[in-house]
């Protein structure tokens, strides 16, 4: 059961509600989640304008789909592990892979090292090192991308608590988590 109302669209602030409408328009459905968030007109302007934000960034929607599900998994969060593993489909990561993220892990090795520094991002709470971006640009990033990832993954880490604290019910298919608790 949610601890927070969903709001309904028709019901929402004004400003929320034109958002909500196109939300709905984006993925067909109001996602619970943002319906979650719509109690905030501030916090749903904020959420989707980093959706959009990142997905016009220079990080391909496939890499960000496997950070989506590599935080979700060490977040134990239910809700964006299965809408991020259905995104990730949509983006044409295969099942396997996107399974594989959900631990941190790929076969590609650029793929591999960008979820070895989100995972670190998340576990030691931002504190990284010289070496960690040395990796990072060893692996083929640039700055610009580098800090990408860190926008994806600080994005990953308030929809995660958004669902968790709240206990949004999820309404996509639901995905076995994998690798952390």
């Amino acid at each position: 059961m949610t601890r927070i109302p969903l709001v309904e669209a028709h019901s929402a602030a004004a400003s929320s509600q034109r958002l909500l409408d196109t939300i709905h328009t984006a993925f067909g459905a109001t996602p619970n989640m943002f319906r979650a968030v719509a109690h905030s007109p501030a916090a749903l302007a904020s959420m989707w304008g980093s959706f959009a934000a990142l997905g016009a960034g220079v990080i391909p929607a496939a890499l960000g789909e496997q950070i989506a599900v590599a935080v979700a998994d060490r977040n134990a969060c239910y809700y964006c592990l299965a809408a991020h593993t259905a995104l990730g489909r949509k983006a044409g990561v295969s099942a396997g892979d996107l399974s594989a993220a959900q631990g941190g892990e790929s076969s590609d090795p650029k793929t591999a090292a960008a979820l070895r520094f989100t995972l670190k991002l998340v576990d030691d709470r931002g504190r990284i090192s010289d070496a960690d971006l040395s990796e990072l640009r060893s692996a083929g990033f640039d700055d610009e991308q580098i800090v990408e990832i860190l926008a994806h993954v600080a994005l990953n880490l308030f929809t995660n608590y958004v669902n968790v604290a709240f206990a949004v019910p999820v309404d996509f298919p639901l995905v076995k988590q994998r690798h952390h608790g």
